[in-house]
């Protein structure tokens, strides 16, 4: 019986985020290579770190909130464009070291 692509994708970011779901190695995956990530592997780093997360319906961005380091947002497109990556990893910076800029 053939599955539909719909019932496939789910299954697939699932299957792909229980081998990289440390989001240490995720964020260090990031900061020596900014190209080709998924809003799944932000989300996790995101997660890991005490951000808020929101992906509002109707929109194509997603916005990551932390009371200590303001915001970002980033598109949802695949794969995200490095410049936005690189953004979203010294926000991130910003819980990691409470003395950063």
């Amino acid at each position: 019986m053939a599955q539909h692509s719909a019932d496939i994708v789910p299954w697939c970011r699932i299957r792909y985020h229980v081998g990289v779901s440390n989001a240490k190695k995720i964020l260090a995956g990031m900061r020596r290579n900014a190209r080709n990530w998924r809003i799944e592997d932000l989300e996790v780093v995101a997660r890991r770190f005490g951000v808020d997360i929101d992906g509002q319906g109707g929109t194509s961005h997603v916005t990551f909130r932390h009371p200590k380091a303001g915001r970002t947002t980033v598109p949802e497109h695949i794969p995200i464009k490095p410049w936005y990556v690189r953004d979203f990893v010294e926000f991130i910076s910003k819980l990691e070291d409470p003395d950063h800029d």
